[in-house]
């Protein structure tokens, strides 16, 4: 099976009806404007250059909720990649979503016009996180379109965060379960940053919310991550990419800001599965000695 390259279109925050506590796209991204379509053909053409050919290629809009722009925009966008679906430069489309914002109609559209795969931002399957994170939807919206997409025939991608108001490790474990049995293709987690500008740093700075440490957030994901990859679902990415932006000292106000922040998961995850390789291996020899003596 062929790996796959995503070549990255931002629309920062475009088309999002609502401004979550932890939003700040622009700050997010480094993204600031949406592209037009020459820079969408632009940055296509730029990154082809740097493929090897042996990889699957996927064009993907990031950064807003792309179903919720307007549609004429929407189908520009798309559009403007078909020339390189046409030639077989491009194998599909990726585009990331809430999970209100789809219908089977316009899933349908989409897939007709080369969407091959969608990332619902999830982030919680929890009533509480959901609500006190100013998400705008229920845990039951969540359910009915992961549905459609999958009957849709269009693959399925989960973001998630922990960390958000009101969540904990429990929280966090049941939203994994929870998206384990909703079968997607593939995870992203991500820790909750306090970023300037969000209703969350206001939060934060009134003693209102209290972020992960480090650690804290490495152990959670790390506990999240063995489930997803024993139910055989890859979790492709574990903390936000270290944007300039992000990497510049105004921007994370508090938070575990790492910009390795995965290397330190599966550090955490080979060091927990060596110590329970030697915790087994020193009960075997502990119990044979007990034998021979």
């Amino acid at each position: 099976m062929k790996q796959t390259r995503n070549i990255a279109i931002f629309i920062p925050h475009l088309g999002c009806p609502f401004r979550c506590c932890f939003c700040q796209q622009q700050k997010i991204s480094s993204a600031w404007h949406p592209p037009s379509l020459a820079q969408v053909k632009e940055d296509i053409e730029t990154a082809l250059l740097t493929i090897p050919p042996e990889y699957e290629v996927e064009v993907a809009f990031f950064g807003g909720t792309f179903t919720s722009i307007p549609e004429k925009l929407q189908n520009d966008y798309l559009e403007s990649v078909q020339p390189y679906l046409d030639q077989g430069q491009i194998n599909g489309i990726r585009l990331s979503t809430r999970p209100d914002a789809i219908d089977m109609k316009r899933l349908g559209e989409l897939k007709q016009r080369g969407v091959t795969t969608i990332e619902l931002g999830v982030q919680s399957v929890d009533e509480e996180v959901l609500k006190l994170s100013e998400r705008g939807y229920q845990p039951d919206q969540v359910i009915r379109s992961c549905q459609m997409i999958h009957a849709a025939g269009i693959k399925l991608g989960i973001q998630l965060m922990i960390g958000l108001p009101g969540d904990n490790l429990q929280k966090d474990l049941e939203t994994t379960r929870q998206s384990i049995a909703l079968a997607p293709a593939m995870v992203r987690i991500y820790p909750t940053l306090v970023i300037a500008g969000t209703q969350l740093e206001k939060a934060f700075r009134a003693g209102n919310y209290l972020p992960l440490s480090l650690k804290e957030a490495v152990n959670i994901t790390a506990a999240m991550y063995l489930l997803f990859t024993q139910a055989h679902i890859p979790v492709i990415r574990m903390g936000l990419h270290p944007s300039e932006e992000l990497q510049d000292s105004d921007t994370v106000v508090a938070g575990p800001f790492h910009p390795a922040f995965g290397e330190l998961v599966l550090q955490k995850v080979a060091l927990d599965q060596a110590r329970c390789l030697l915790d087994m291996y020193l009960l075997q020899n502990t119990s044979r000695q007990s034998i021979t003596l």
